[in-house]
């Protein structure tokens, strides 16, 4: 399980540090992607062979499943760690992403999520701002059922 908002900085290679408690989890292999609103997502492997299976099952016939399948998985390339714990992201991740100097890895459960700091910042100030609308417009999250 991922949590937390973690802070780092992107050397000049691309390279970027992964927070230890999030590296353990990763320890038998990770997989970074294109992510949805201008991040990336960053998944063990096993939990990233599960949602590959789920896109790759998607219909053919549908020109919507054929461009999420080509966003997601054409996109997707795996990782290793080298002995400082960083994770090198490919150029073209790094510019999907819009990601300079500093990231936020944001844990979300089942994935990582990588920011560019400033693009977080304005992201999540949104959001906080809407959270009590967006909380009422998700059904089942969070509400407790009563029973009869």
């Amino acid at each position: 399980m991922f949590i937390g908002e973690y802070s780092h900085a992107i050397d000049d290679k691309g390279r970027v540090a992964v927070p230890a408690k999030f590296r353990k989890v990763l320890q038998s292999g990770a997989v970074v992607t294109r992510g949805l609103d201008s991040c990336l997502f960053l998944y063990a492997k096993e939990e990233w062979q599960k949602l590959a299976e789920q896109i790759s099952a998607a219909p053919i016939n549908k020109a919507n499943s054929r461009a999420f399948s080509r966003f997601m998985l054409a996109g997707a390339v795996e990782l290793e760690f080298d002995k400082q714990g960083r994770i090198l992201l490919p150029e073209y991740l790094r510019q999907h992403a819009s990601l300079r100097k500093s990231v936020i890895l944001a844990g979300l459960y089942n994935r990582i999520e990588i920011w560019d700091e400033g693009v977080w910042k304005k992201y999540s100030k949104v959001t906080g701002k809407n959270s009590g609308r967006i909380a009422e417009e998700l059904e089942g999250v969070g509400s407790v059922k009563q029973s009869s």
